[in-house]
């Protein structure tokens, strides 16, 4: 058993135990149950899972989630059109996201999927200083799509 402060009591039956944190104003807190004699503790248990709750809620404030971003693209997509698609999605990696960039097809457009795969290609090259091709480029029914994850961290930026 350890005592409140942190100081080693010794074995004590489990009823001269509670008493005793019952005495102190405290609960008995079993810490160690696998081990041989059990280990308990004498400690504010209301206090104890408040800390732990604090604990995980600072540290997942800490966490940074990677999110999947989707940018659409046509085939016959103007230059200037191109140039702001692609900064955005320069943005996104940046941010540490990954991008999923769809070449979408319509109607006869279908028949010449050679300019959706230059327009990957071309994207794929002017982002290779930034971002890393995942999935390389396939056809999902009369969409092109390619999966870009940022080559850098957010942490190996700001150093």
């Amino acid at each position: 058993m350890i005592d409140f402060d942190g100081g080693q009591i010794g074995i004590l039956p489990t009823r001269e135990a509670l008493r005793m944190a019952q005495e102190k104003g405290y609960d008995l807190v079993e810490v160690s149950p696998n081990s041989r004699p059990p280990v308990c503790k004498i400690m504010d248990y209301g206090k104890y899972k408040y800390q732990l709750s604090k604990k995980e809620r600072s540290s997942r404030k800490k966490q940074h989630t990677i999110q999947l971003k989707e940018m659409k693209l046509r085939p016959k997509i103007e230059e200037h059109d191109y140039q702001f698609k692609s900064k955005h999605i320069r943005e996104f990696l940046s941010e540490g996201n990954n991008v999923k960039v769809f070449v979408v097809f319509r109607g006869r457009e279908m028949t010449r999927r050679e300019f959706g795969a230059k327009i990957l290609e071309r994207l794929q090259d002017d982002l290779s200083d930034i971002g890393a091709v995942q999935q390389p480029p396939k056809m999902e029914g009369r969409n092109l799509t390619m999966i870009l994850v940022p080559t850098q961290s957010k942490g190996a930026k700001d150093a």
